[in-house]
């Protein structure tokens, strides 16, 4: 993969952490908070604000931070395994009728940190074999 996409990549998961303000209101919506509040809290929130913050911070110097971008997979994995719990026992139609926005984010915010997980992954791999070579 090219470093010019890689970089893109990790620019679009910061932007994708960025949508919470979006999602949430600017932290006005109780209706993410209601449905998890252990995980979508406003403290929550800010701190998804601040993984996508690193991620934009490394997007030009991934290559020399390999073990960091490996945290990234891990970190994306536990947000999308937790969704995944989290869809098996509530409901997101019920999430929407009482707001959309909340709808729209449980729906998806787990598929999009697994495909970042996935990204990640396949990067922390290919720098750790760039430099065993």
């Amino acid at each position: 993969m090219r470093t010019n996409i890689i970089k893109n990549g990790f620019l679009l998961a910061g932007i994708m952490n960025m949508s919470v303000l979006l999602f949430s209101k600017f932290f006005n919506n109780p209706v993410l908070a209601k449905y998890d509040p252990e995980v979508m809290s406003n403290f929550g929130l800010l701190m998804i604000l601040m993984w996508g913050l690193a991620y934009i911070s490394v997007a030009r110097k991934f290559a020399s931070v390999a073990w960091l971008v490996g945290v990234f997979a891990i970190e994306k994995f536990i947000y999308g395994y937790h969704w995944i719990s989290w869809q098996s026992s509530n409901s997101v139609a019920q999430v929407y009728r009482e707001d959309v926005l909340a709808g729209i984010f449980y729906g998806i915010y787990g598929l999009n940190d697994l495909i970042f997980c996935l990204f990640f992954a396949y990067v922390f791999v290919h720098l750790m074999r760039a430099t065993s070579s």
